[in-house]
């Protein structure tokens, strides 16, 4: 069942089904909305959030000296909604400020740690197709960070969903096999590391690396900060399963919700700019499932007179339907 959610209740709002697979997106400031969500029920959180300085006139931008600072409220509510078993990836990279990187990111990640993250892996975003430039004491910007927190060291992990083909390689090098191919081959440099050749025979799949070869997203229309679809799919493969919550808490254009509904997984996606719900709409519409509320209807909705909420309830009918 898939279905068009308006909500009117506390209770009831960002609160999963037991059948349907719900899309919420909220306009309004995360640090705000974010207090409306329950303890320990996202089951994953991806984002982009604006980068320091950056998108001026989308975001408004905020100063890397000031970002940290800015950011940790967020990041305080988000350690609040995870579950305990769920994962957080932070897509974000340093600005280079008067001819060096800031170093933000890392005092962000030593700060969140404070707060009672993990700080468990660092993937990488290998840009493909980069922007191109040429700058006198550096080379164009051709990856970004993919941070990933959790709260507890055990948490879900699906890694046989992202495995990926042996190559073909595989062919040629596994035909003939030295003796040496057939046992433990130990590196000569006392590191304990070392491999067994053979162990490759008749795999097909193998455990991808923590780097991303990902080209940037081409649709960008009226969003300067688009990351590509495959980027989430990769984490909400790896991180959850059908039917799980994933959140956004910077949604922009809704590249987080449209992966999500694609994959039957629960989606909640916040942004403060009301001029990408169009394209929210526009990506999403295919699948018919999503609601769309700002954060004064939302609150006024908590806030109001039953009579005003029954109001609410006969304009904005819940719709559900097959499809």
């Amino acid at each position: 069942m898939k279905e068009i959610r308006y909500n009117t209740s506390m209770e009831s709002l960002f609160a999963s089904t037991k059948d349907n697979i719900f899309t919420d997106v909220v306009i309004g400031d995360s640090k705000k909305v974010l207090h409306k969500i329950q303890d320990n029920t996202v089951d994953l959180v991806v984002t982009s959030p604006p980068y320091a300085d950056n998108r001026k006139k989308t975001y408004g931008g905020i100063h890397p000296d000031d970002y940290v600072a800015w950011m940790l409220p967020i990041t305080k509510e988000l350690l609040r909604v995870l579950k305990p078993t769920g994962t957080f990836i932070l897509n974000i990279k340093e600005k280079t400020l008067d001819g060096e990187r800031h170093t933000y990111v890392l005092e962000l990640i030593l700060e969140m740690r404070k707060q009672g993250w993990l700080w468990t892996e660092e993937f990488i975003w290998h840009k493909r197709n980069c922007f191109p430039g040429h700058w006198p004491n550096r080379f164009r910007d051709a990856w970004e960070r993919l941070l990933q927190f959790n709260k507890t060291r055990k948490f879900n992990m699906y890694q046989d969903e992202v495995m990926i083909p042996v190559g073909d390689w595989s062919k040629t090098r596994l035909k003939n096999l030295s003796e040496v191919d057939l046992t433990r081959d130990n590196t000569k440099n006392g590191s304990g590391f070392g491999k067994k050749i053979s162990n490759w025979i008749d795999r097909e799949k193998v455990y991808p690396t923590n780097v991303l070869h990902l080209p940037t997203e081409c649709f960008n229309r009226n969003h300067s900060a688009v990351f590509p679809e495959a980027l989430p799919e990769w984490f909400m493969k790896l991180f959850t399963q059908e039917k799980d919550l994933v959140l956004d808490p910077f949604v922009g254009s809704g590249t987080t919700l449209k992966v999500a509904q694609k994959h039957n997984r629960n989606s909640i996606g916040i942004d403060i700019l009301p001029d990408y719900l169009d394209i929210i709409k526009e990506r999403t519409e295919s699948s018919n499932r999503f609601i769309f509320l700002s954060e004064e209807e939302y609150n006024g909705w908590n806030h109001k007179p039953d009579r005003d909420t029954e109001v609410c309830r006969r304009e904005y009918q819940p719709v559900s339907f097959e499809i």
